[in-house]
């Protein structure tokens, strides 16, 4: 049967609520109408792709060295010493500084409204920090929002990793671009990668071995200051002395950085001032080590309701973990992670991988780092008269700490925290542990809520306190403490109380031998560790002189320093040995590379110093001169 000449099939299904007047199933040619899409598509594809996509310029930012006269940097989130000292160092290599306060509860409003939502503490404080100031600044000078985009330029540290603070940068764009600061340039240290940006131009921060060794001087300066303010402090006879000693040795620093004049005779001028300060060392004050998240446990604001302060001003004695333990910490994890990837560096061609590394030198390297920084912190705290504090050793921290809490897991302090409350417990330390972290901190929560309730387990004569900054929990979080510092206050009164009658003296003895020895009872003195308070520290080691004509006492003070000298000459060779199976245990992949290139480097070698020697014998006569070869076209002909 022929079909040639049948209608198109037709189909239609009814719509609901239409009336057309047609019966349903009325005709339409699908064919035609299938020609109809493919004419329409084929129109399209054939038509230009639009290819300007939208860029966020504030990914990238742009700082210009012709920028730099018109443009002020902004820097904030450390302590009020260590940004007062960053401004000056990037005053002294030509910049326009300024310093945002330290974050308030207002700050924090100013987050909250223009942040995301589910974010922590301090992404809060700081990113609100920033537009606040911002539109503070707008309002009081009467400036737009483009002015002022114009204007400044906000320096802070980047990084990535579990925790929202490999966020920041995009929580900055964010917050400041709902605030109408769209553009806004902030820069992140590990941003740029040289002095070149893309437009060929050169860059206005250069980021060169002076910048950042200026900014060492000043977070080193800063940490030995801090030190010697929270050392002091609880012990002084007038109120208000030390912070005062404190603010003019800043002052020096900040002035020296500046010019560009020796730091360490600034910080031996503060040192003088230092040494005037009266003290009271018979106070028992309770010692309380603060640790956990970084932000929190470092700021001296409303972030963490002025948690350093308040504990002075209950008696404590304040034990800080500083900046330059941070520093040592990301030194340890490079170390750590080369030598886990150190055999895959043929094919770990990562972005931050180990093909056509030397891993070796790349070891070497950090480890030359990490005794400079030590050397330094050292060399600084010599010159204020920060003595007797001992850096972490991250290496004993990192063991002490995997047990209970894997060295792989990372954010937030990671295994530090557990690490530091386990050594404060072991080598009576403090009489306190206070663990610091804020609110919606993922991985400082998982280690106070989780790992440290099981150390406190272990350890049941520890004083453990964990507790959480949100902002709006002041009361609640200092009454927490409060619990937890009588125990600790009565540890403490109990530990000097003990050792007086141990030692057979008393307390108005030890202040009558302070008076008439004013060195021992001098703020630069440091007594050895022997207890877990400063108090009974310097009695431990007054006690055997009291009594004594000062001729007594520095006969007893040679025969000490002397039986210390021969102690400490006796166990050198085990200390070596030790010294020498740690870095051998610690190093595989060091020592295997250094084989390896030795192997390489040995028949060169060998042939350079042959050649050297026969060069020098043939100088002097002593070996015949070689003969030399034939050539080519000779040895041909022949």
């Amino acid at each position: 049967m022929s079909t040639a000449h049948q209608k198109p099939i037709t189909f239609r299904l009814p719509i609901l609520g239409e009336n057309t007047g047609e019966p349903t199933g009325a005709e339409i040619d699908i064919d035609a109408e299938l020609r109809k899409l493919d004419g329409e598509a084929a129109a399209a594809s054939s038509a230009r792709i639009d290819t300007n996509h939208w860029y966020d310029q504030m990914v990238d930012p742009q700082f210009r060295a012709s920028q730099r006269g018109t443009t002020t940097l902004l820097v904030s989130g450390l302590t009020a010493a260590h940004d007062y000292l960053v401004k000056g160092a990037l005053s002294g290599l030509g910049y326009k500084v300024e310093v945002i306060d330290m974050p308030d509860n207002e700050a924090l409003r100013y987050g909250k409204e223009f942040g995301n939502r589910g974010q922590c503490n301090p992404t809060y404080f700081t990113v609100g920090n920033l537009v606040k100031f911002l539109t503070e600044r707008a309002q009081r000078e009467q400036r737009t929002p483009a002015e002022i985009v114009d204007s400044y330029v906000f320096l802070t540290a980047g990084a990535c990793g579990p925790c929202r603070f490999g966020m920041y940068a995009t929580e900055y764009r964010k917050a400041l671009r709902d605030a109408g600061f769209d553009g806004f340039r902030v820069m992140l240290f590990q941003q740029k990668g040289g002095l070149k940006q893309a437009t060929g131009e050169e860059a206005g921060l250069a980021m060169n071995p002076g910048f950042f060794m200026g900014i060492l001087k000043a977070i080193i300066a800063g940490d030995v200051i801090n030190g010697m303010g929270y050392r002091l402090r609880p012990f002084e006879v007038e109120a208000g002395a030390t912070d005062a000693v404190i603010e003019q040795t800043k002052k020096y620093v900040y002035d020296a950085l500046v010019e560009g004049r020796s730091v360490l005779a600034a910080l031996l001028r503060g040192r003088r001032a230092f040494a005037k300060i009266a003290l009271d060392w018979t106070r028992p004050a309770p010692r309380v080590s603060i640790i956990g998240e970084f932000w929190a446990m470092t700021t001296e604001g409303d972030g963490n309701y002025h948690l350093q302060r308040f504990l002075e001003s209950e008696g404590a004695e304040c034990d800080i973990q500083f900046v330059t333990n941070w520093l040592l910490f990301m030194l340890w994890e490079g170390r750590y992670d080369t030598k886990l990837r150190a055999e895959l560096r043929g094919i770990d061609d990562a972005r931050k991988g180990l093909k056509n590394v030397n891993i070796g030198k790349k070891l070497a390297g950090l480890f030359v780092a990490d005794l400079a920084i030590r050397a330094a912190f050292h060399t600084f705290g010599a010159a204020i008269g920060y003595r007797g504090y001992h850096l972490p050793d991250m290496d004993e921290i990192a063991e002490t700490a995997h047990k209970y809490y894997d060295n792989n897991v990372r954010g937030g302090e990671g295994h530090m925290e557990v690490g530091k409350f386990i050594l404060n417990v072991l080598h009576n330390k403090a009489h306190m542990t206070l663990s610091v972290k804020p609110f919606g901190c993922m991985p400082s929560s998982g280690v106070s809520d989780g790992v440290q309730s099981l150390i406190t387990g272990i350890y049941p004569q520890s004083i453990f306190c964990a507790i959480e900054t949100s902002g709006d929990g002041k009361v609640n979080v200092q009454s927490r403490v409060q619990m937890f510092l009588f125990k600790a206050r009565l540890a403490a009164q109990k530990e000097y109380q003990e050792l007086l009658g141990k030692l057979g003296v008393s307390a108005e003895s030890v202040n009558a031998f302070f008076a008439a020895n004013p060195r021992y009872a001098s703020g630069l003195h440091r007594a050895p560790h022997a207890a877990a308070g400063t108090a009974a520290d310097r009695l431990t080691q007054v006690a055997p002189l009291l009594g004594r004509s000062p001729a007594e006492v520095r006969l007893i003070e040679a025969k000490m320093a002397a039986r210390k000298a021969v102690a400490a000459v006796r166990g050198l060779p085990a200390a070596l040995g030790k010294l020498r199976k740690k870095i051998a245990n610690r190093s595989p992949a060091l020592f295997a590379q250094a084989r390896e290139e030795w192997i390489e480097a040995k028949p060169i070698l060998t042939a350079k110093l042959k050649q050297a020697a026969r060069a020098r014998g043939e100088a002097l006569g002593i070996v015949p001169a070689a003969r030399p070869s034939a050539a080519p076209q000779d040895q041909a002909t022949v």
